[in-house]
């Protein structure tokens, strides 16, 4: 684990996999692990869980340091544009389906 930020609805991880590790494996641990300790400090009202989905994509090394900058700015960039706003932008700029 590099980085971990979020906002009120989502957050961002930026994560550095080994040869032997993929991203289901370690979104599956991210989750199960972080739930756990959520619930078990009792810091929401409700039990706590993750959405079922989850958003993934790979990183060149020239871009990790504008990356970390993005990870550690949630709340400026949040002020602009909603996530679903900013998410948008991303799909249509890359070309996802």
């Amino acid at each position: 684990m590099d980085i971990v930020n979020g906002y009120s609805d989502h957050c961002h991880c930026l994560v550095s996999l080994g040869s032997n590790q993929n991203i289901e494996n370690i979104v599956q641990l991210i989750k199960g692990e972080s739930s756990y300790w959520i619930n078990k400090n009792n810091l929401t009202k409700e039990k706590f869980a993750w959405q079922e989905e989850y958003f993934a994509v790979s990183v060149s090394e020239s871009m990790i340091e504008q990356v970390r900058n993005y990870i550690k700015n949630q709340n400026i960039h949040h002020q602009k544009k909603t996530f679903e706003e900013e998410y948008l932008e991303f799909i249509e700029k890359y070309n996802f389906k």
